[in-house]
């Protein structure tokens, strides 16, 4: 069975339209049909139901999705391990969640110093999808919270930790403010993360145990969307002190500590526990017991 082929499978799973699965795959569009048809000749099943276009999986194309996954990653994984004799090359798939975003260039600086042939594509995930991207065999590390939702089958390695703050636009009434209080964040017009978002639920668990009560005139996905509210929309937020660097001066957005909110959260590189682990996953691995080290 040529692998193509299930790349070219795997790529419409995702795109779930023939022509984007192509020109990811790079062919044309009928190769990649003809591939496909390939495919499902070879396993005897129909694996993907067409009506002049993608409609959907069948049940054992759903089936096998997973397998030619891990078949694909191995097969990967066994190219990068021979080219590892020399120098690492290929491409590290690096899940995000938004908060860790800002640690990207740092973890980025180190990977290109210790190995300078290594591409790297970043997703921007939550924290679950990151999980079952693991898990499925489409990331191979990822930068998530370490303590909330701990996930069984993976190897992390703790990178940092942030605190919550309260990030004010320059005409709130709390602007001048030292500290404040959970519930004195709350008394003015807030945005905040969707509760989807991980953060989100934490922070929603701490409002719970303080007994306090939050209605977010906005929400997002994306600090950064955070951020420029507060900073041009007039509203305040709850966000965490990693992103205190990349606020402009300019923008008058402060960031206040809230004094009844100490605890910090976990941030760190989760990799699947995979013996062997595949050569891209280890080079994440040393990276950040690099950092953690520095």
């Amino acid at each position: 069975m040529q692998f193509r082929f299930l790349e070219y499978f795997i790529a419409l799973a995702e795109e779930r339209h023939f022509a984007r699965a192509a020109a990811r795959c790079h062919v044309t569009q009928p190769t990649l049909s003809a591939g496909i048809a390939n495919l499902e000749t070879r396993l005897g099943k129909r694996l993907v139901q067409r009506d002049r276009r993608f409609v959907g999986l069948t049940a054992e194309g759903e089936a096998i999705l997973s397998h030619a996954r891990r078949l694909v990653a191995g097969h990967d994984e066994m190219r990068l391990a021979v080219d590892a004799a020399g120098s690492l090359r290929g491409e590290m798939r690096l899940g995000c969640i938004p908060a860790a975003m800002p640690y990207v260039g740092r973890f980025m600086g180190a990977l290109a110093s210790a190995f300078p042939d290594l591409r790297v594509a970043i997703r921007q995930l939550t924290s679950d999808h990151i999980v079952r991207g693991l898990a499925g065999f489409e990331l191979d590390a990822g930068l998530t919270y370490l303590d909330a939702e701990p996930a069984g089958g993976m190897i992390a390695t703790p990178l940092y930790s942030e605190r919550y703050c309260l990030a004010v636009h320059p005409g709130s009434l709390l602007a001048a403010a030292d500290e404040v209080t959970l519930a004195q964040a709350v008394c003015e017009p807030l945005c905040l993360l969707h509760q989807g978002m991980q953060n989100r639920r934490i922070l929603d668990a701490h409002l719970a145990r303080l007994k306090v009560q939050a209605t977010p005139v906005a929400t997002a996905d994306s600090y950064i969307a955070l951020l420029s509210i507060v900073a041009r929309g007039g509203l305040n937020s709850i966000v965490t002190d990693s992103h205190a660097d990349f606020i402009a001066p300019a923008t008058g957005v402060r960031l206040i500590p809230i004094s009844d909110l100490p605890e910090s959260n976990r941030v760190g590189l989760l990799v699947g526990a995979l013996e062997p682990m595949p050569p891209v996953a280890r080079a994440a691995l040393t990276v950040a017991h690099g950092l953690t080290i520095a």
